[in-house]
């Protein structure tokens, strides 16, 4: 018996055979972005690269996989790859410190992976990552917003064309149109957004919320390369 077992009896081996040849790219590690990695790293991906500039936050301890007393101070891209090489020595994991936008973009030919996970927070790197990706014809899925919210129950997998309710897919739908990106599929929660209770402009969030959109994301990722469709 080894880690995959109970894996392997739900998808079956070819299945996972083709999750560990898979090469996944993971832009953001926060909230969502840490908990999708982590998901698909335990599902069986075997080749993850990390794409985050930011360090550990003190504020982060209330909702990211990889915020500890220990982590905190650390960059996020190796605290999340030191993380992963803990629960599967064996796997192919690459971290890479680096803020994604057009002075970065360059680093990374996204038709090297078989599927690009976007959890970044800023419009415009998310907007020139989703061209990047349909230029080079890699399957991405796009995070829309998990601040303010407070139930986890409300987020699911959508084309960006059937969105409702969430501020930036609002946003992300008009920018899209006007780069000619009519479909893009997405993680979604259709509950309003709650107003910060201290009137701060940073976004607020509890520890569930970004959790359950990070494993939905992956999740998705996983049904897609293996070729299962969602029940």
């Amino acid at each position: 018996m080894d880690q995959f077992e109970r894996t392997r009896r739900l998808i079956g081996a070819d299945a996972l055979e083709t999750l560990r040849r898979s090469r996944v790219i993971v832009f953001g590690l926060g909230g969502v972005g840490g908990s999708a990695a982590e998901a698909l790293l335990r599902a069986g991906v075997g080749n993850l690269t990390f794409v985050d500039a930011d360090c550990v936050d003190e504020t982060n301890l209330n909702r990211q996989i990889i915020a500890t007393r220990e982590t905190v101070g650390q960059p996020k891209a190796e605290a999340m790859r030191f993380r992963a090489l803990s629960i599967w020595p064996e796997a192919n994991i690459e971290a890479v410190r680096a803020f994604y936008d057009a002075q970065t973009a360059g680093q990374f030919d996204l038709s090297n992976y078989d599927y690009v996970a976007d959890a970044i927070d800023t419009v415009s790197s998310k907007l020139l990552l989703i061209e990047r990706a349909v230029a080079a014809g890699t399957p991405i899925i796009s995070a829309m917003g998990a601040g303010n919210k407070l139930d986890p129950s409300r987020f699911r997998v959508a084309d960006i064309s059937q969105t409702s309710v969430c501020p930036l897919a609002r946003v992300m739908r008009r920018e899209l149109k006007k780069r000619g990106i009519a479909h893009l599929k997405v993680v979604f929660s259709d509950e309003a957004p709650l107003p910060p209770r201290d009137g701060e402009r940073a976004p607020a969030s509890i520890s569930f919320v970004p959790t359950a959109a990070g494993l939905v994301l992956a999740g998705a990722i996983v049904r897609d390369l293996i070729g299962a469709a969602a029940p």
